[in-house]
């Protein structure tokens, strides 16, 4: 198999995975991501490399990663934790992200990151400039 096709078929896969965790909205009892107390994701600092690896065209030679504790934010009229992400793609410019948490988990990354993380404390976040394809 080409190697095209080859990350084709993974990307694919990739994104069918992912999809049952990556949702466009938020309704449901509490404990199906509605206006329930949200958790906070304690396993946000495994879940976002591991999510990034398939999100980013090219996840190699991150630079300059920094990343927020996740905090809660209004997104789309509901409280939820949102983690923040700064880095600087290979050959590119900084890129902002901000990421959604539902029910602990990660669901899907907002298309507002520059209001969501406007007050945002960042730190190093080694792990994104390691990751690789």
């Amino acid at each position: 198999m080409p190697v095209s096709a080859r990350r084709l078929v993974l990307a694919l896969a990739a994104a069918a995975t992912l999809g049952g965790c990556i949702t466009g909205g938020d309704s449901g009892p509490p404990d199906a991501g509605g206006d329930g107390v949200q958790p906070f994701p304690a396993n946000y600092r495994s879940e976002i490399p591991a999510f990034l690896r398939s999100y980013l065209n090219n996840p190699v030679g991150l630079r300059d990663a920094m990343m927020a504790e996740p905090v809660q934010r209004d997104v789309g009229g509901r409280m939820r934790f949102v983690s923040c992400l700064r880095f600087t793609p290979q050959g590119g410019r900084p890129q902002d992200i901000a990421i959604v948490h539902v029910n602990g988990r990660l669901d899907r990354v907002a298309a507002n990151a520059t209001e969501l993380c406007a007050a945002a404390v960042y730190a190093p976040f080694p792990e994104l400039e390691k990751l690789s394809r």
